[in-house]
């Protein structure tokens, strides 16, 4: 018999176009391989989050939509941001955005909108 305490197994997936945003930083931050994985480690236990970091922009009957900062090895400042949504049913998390602080001020509000709407259809 296997007991497994504190571990929520969560489903991770990603857009197509946070696949795009990952390949274009990784090349310029090669640990964010690494560095995704702890976050997601850090997700599985509190998918909305630990902190002030955090911050829930959007939320549904039953869907958050969260911007964290994302911690970057390569990078001494927390300037990278990641969108993702929370689907507490499923035990879901999709990766939606990644962007660079200093490439752009927000996150693109048109492509969360797109998103929420492809889940309402689907």
């Amino acid at each position: 018999m296997i007991i497994q305490l504190g571990i929520t197994m969560t489903n991770f997936k990603s857009t197509i176009e946070f696949q795009k945003d990952f390949k274009k930083l990784f090349k310029k931050f090669k640990s964010l391989d690494s560095d995704l994985k702890e976050f997601k480690k850090v997700l599985n236990e509190a998918p909305l989050g630990i902190g002030k970091h955090f911050n829930v922009i959007t939320k549904t009957d039953f869907i958050y939509i969260v911007k964290a900062r994302f911690f970057c090895k390569n990078l001494k400042k927390k300037d990278l941001r990641i969108i993702y949504s929370h689907i507490e049913e499923q035990k879901k998390i999709e990766f939606i955005e990644m962007y660079f602080k200093g490439d752009k001020e927000s996150e693109d509000r048109e492509r969360i909108k797109k998103y929420l709407k492809s889940l309402l259809t689907s």
